[in-house]
């Protein structure tokens, strides 16, 4: 069997994604853009949605968890009286409920009362998750339901705005990774004494990436490797410290938790995360070797 070559393009894309593909479609794309097989996104954006997918190409794959972790941001419109099998616009109506006395500020009550800070949720049949080495969607598009555990999520914020329509609410949603906002809004709806789903789901910042910096597909701009771990605390050592680095040294911790990015003459050496004797690395890239 030929060996795979190794990387020869690396970077950061941040992609506005367009409604009707999917992140993976993203990903094929900017594989064939870049010419480069090493590509993968951080956090899949359903294909219905649009907004901040940022996906890392060749050596930032080895990154690209650290993206993932970091908060995101939603805008999108709850539909009300209206319940579908996906909880957004997809799917096929399974309820209809009589919510024309449904004003914004009850809205803006119930998730005062009960979709802010630390909440739990049900992860959706049509998400990603992998249950036993199945994604739910996978199972969810054979008529599979199967029982999920609540996990725990963070609202940071979650802001309800009216429309011209009064049985549809503009949300903006600040969140923790792993979020479901359809579920936010199938929440927010039988909260509210009814039914509701969501609808034009638009990611808009992922960590400090956001959509003003984003671009389709065809058009993004690579940013360098550094970029993709830009949200930690950034730590600069010296030489004699970086071949410490290149052997997978422990190193004594920095200040804060971590983990933290470490650099060395302005370039990213490695990614190092809290341990008991100190810090350990979790990511040593070939730049630390480099020199």
């Amino acid at each position: 069997m030929a060996r795979r070559r190794p990387a020869s393009t690396h970077g950061v894309a941040v992609v506005d994604k367009p409604a009707g593909i999917t992140s993976h479609d993203v990903v094929g794309l900017l594989r064939r853009r870049f010419h480069e097989r090493q590509v993968g996104h951080a956090g899949t954006l359903d294909p219905d949605a649009t907004g901040v997918l940022v996906v890392a190409v060749g050596m930032a794959t080895r990154l690209v968890r650290y993206v993932g972790d970091t908060r995101k941001r939603y805008t999108g419109e709850v539909v009300l009286g209206v319940e579908t099998d996906t909880l957004d616009a997809a799917g096929a109506v399974t309820a209809r409920h009589d919510m024309a006395g449904v004003t914004v500020d009850d809205a803006r009550r119930v998730v005062a009362e009960h979709l802010l800070g630390d909440i739990e949720q049900v992860p959706p049949m049509v998400s990603a998750i992998r249950v036993e080495g199945r994604r739910l969607h996978e199972l969810a598009r054979e008529g599979v339901e199967i029982e999920r555990a609540p996990r725990p999520v963070t609202v940071h914020r979650f802001e309800v705005l009216p429309t011209d329509d009064p049985l549809v609410l503009a949300i903006d949603v600040d969140c923790s990774s792993g979020t479901y906002v359809r579920s936010l809004a199938a929440d927010l709806g039988r909260l509210l004494g009814g039914g509701a789903h969501l609808r034009a789901l638009r990611r808009t910042a992922v960590g400090s990436f956001t959509i003003a910096e984003a671009a389709p597909p065809d058009v993004c701009e690579l940013l360098p490797v550094a970029a993709a771990v830009r949200d930690l605390p950034q730590v600069q050592i010296d030489e004699a410290t970086r071949r410490l680095v290149a052997n997978g040294r422990v190193l004594p911790a920095w200040p804060g938790a971590g983990p933290w990015a470490v650099s060395c003459g302005g370039e990213l050496v490695a990614v190092y995360e809290s341990h008991r004797d100190g810090a350990k690395p979790s990511v040593v890239l070939p730049t630390a070797a480099d020199r």
